[in-house]
């Protein structure tokens, strides 16, 4: 029985309450929201983790992406990518691995994963075939089935990569085309074979997979924007329209759901394809890739992923996945998923700010606190990355004094800690006429000053 499913009839089961506590939210309520579909625990019943929460007035997650390439296989790099998501935050991964020894490559990532974990199961059925017109629609389905057998927790599917889709788009005279590798080869298999996509015509056979195993469906945005001069075009509506039909089908079915977003957008368009979506699919979890809101930030798209995620985030988002600098580029190194995950994480606390959920103006505060009282171990511990902020410290003259490099003694918090305050008692000099206390800014002040006192 899936989560959706217990949450229908009652049921507050452990997962909920884990969760519910570690979001701040009554237990009760989580178990409404996940009952209606707005809120999901992504936990395969094959995969033993602390379960983590997704959705409406929960914390925005961050995935990043990891996985061996035809062209660079080296599995234990992809590990050390993993721990290293992991350690700087990430609360879900997806294994995007193609080449060789598929099966082999996704069970060592699971076995060590100890967040959310999901894949895209078509790479792999066209990978053990040759060619994307080898595969036949069983072979996809069988793929994954092993998938939720092992235990995957989410698996994007391309469901709306349809013939009418796939015509707008042509239609439309888009820059760069489709950019989805699922959705590429789903359209290229339409076109060679005539027939639907088979995700579409037997949708109640993915269904029942992802009922069996509780295995989340992420409704993947095949014909996303891959350029900003193509967001928000009528083939990516069209597909968006046909997921809004998907999620009202699976929550039918009690199958949890959440939905995959553009893309490249102008920041000007943010707000507003979170709100469609979430009005078109049921209010499911929104999981956005960036989005980018410029197409020239190669080698810096982290950051140009992060201004879109912040943006995404507030508007109600709920997940954002990573970009690392590398994007665009090559396969990303292990330091380039850090810097990924973090700019990813600042975008990500950054939405939950302006969405009040329970915790982040609490820590933004505490950090401010810390700053006034120069407690750089207070730093320390509250920065997304305590290990850098502990090291540009480290290198500067000052490391060991209560002041900085950038102000010294003009630090403004150290001159702010020792000034009188308006309207606070103090004591005239020792040798003045008088030792009664006045309040800072009173006239009686203002004469002990003209006084020189």
């Amino acid at each position: 029985m899936t989560q959706m499913e217990h949450a229908r009839r009652g049921r507050i089961t452990e997962e909920m309450m884990y969760v519910a506590a570690v979001e701040g939210v009554e237990p009760e309520e989580l178990r409404r929201r996940i009952a209606a579909g707005v809120c999901i625990i992504p936990k395969n019943n094959h995969h033993d983790f602390n379960p983590i929460g997704v959705g409406l007035g929960l914390s925005t997650k961050v995935n990043a992406n990891i996985g061996t390439s035809g062209h660079h296989q080296q599995l234990h790099e992809e590990i050390e990518k993993l721990r290293t998501a992991v350690g700087c935050g990430a609360e879900m991964l997806m294994d995007l691995s193609t080449g060789s020894e598929l099966d082999y490559v996704r069970r060592e990532i699971l076995r060590r994963c100890p967040v959310i974990l999901g894949s895209v199961p078509i790479y792999q059925a066209v990978a053990d075939r040759g060619t994307v017109h080898e595969m036949s629609a069983d072979d996809l389905f069988e793929t994954i089935e092993k998938h939720a057998r092992d235990g995957i927790d989410f698996v994007t599917v391309h469901c709306g990569v349809t013939r009418e889709a796939v015509r707008r788009l042509d239609l439309d005279g888009r820059i760069a085309g489709i950019v989805s590798r699922g959705g590429s080869m789903l359209a290229s298999w339409i076109a060679r074979t005539g027939e639907e996509n088979p995700l579409l015509t037997q949708y109640d056979r993915l269904l029942d997979i992802a009922f069996e195993h509780d295995m989340t469906l992420s409704l993947g945005d095949g014909i996303r924007p891959g350029a900003t001069s193509d967001a928000t075009d009528a083939a990516q509506i069209q597909e968006l329209l046909t997921l809004g039909e998907l999620t009202g089908r699976a929550h039918a079915r009690g199958v949890q759901v959440m939905v995959e977003g553009p893309g490249h957008v102008p920041l000007n368009q943010i707000e507003a394809n979170v709100l469609l979506q979430k009005r078109v699919c049921h209010g499911a979890p929104f999981y956005v890739l960036g989005p980018l809101t410029s197409d020239i930030g190669a080698g810096y798209d982290h950051i140009t992923g992060a201004i879109g995620g912040a943006v995404a985030s507030a508007a109600g988002a709920d997940v954002l996945c990573y970009l690392t600098p590398a994007e665009h580029l090559r396969l990303p190194t292990v330091q380039d998923v850090r810097d990924g995950v973090l700019a990813t994480k600042i975008a990500a606390h950054s939405g939950d700010l302006a969405k009040g959920v329970f915790g982040a103006k609490q820590r933004d505060d505490q950090m401010s606190i810390y700053r006034k009282r120069l407690d750089w171990e207070g730093q320390y511990r509250l920065a997304l990355d305590p290990e850098k902020a502990r090291e540009l410290r480290m290198m500067s003259e000052d490391y060991d004094k209560a002041v900085c490099t950038m102000c010294g003694t003009l630090c403004s918090m150290q001159l702010e800690n020792t000034r009188y305050k308006l309207g606070e008692l103090v004591a005239p000099p020792e040798d003045a006429a008088t030792h009664t206390h006045v309040r800072v800014g009173s006239p009686a002040y203002r004469r002990s000053q003209e006084a020189g006192h």
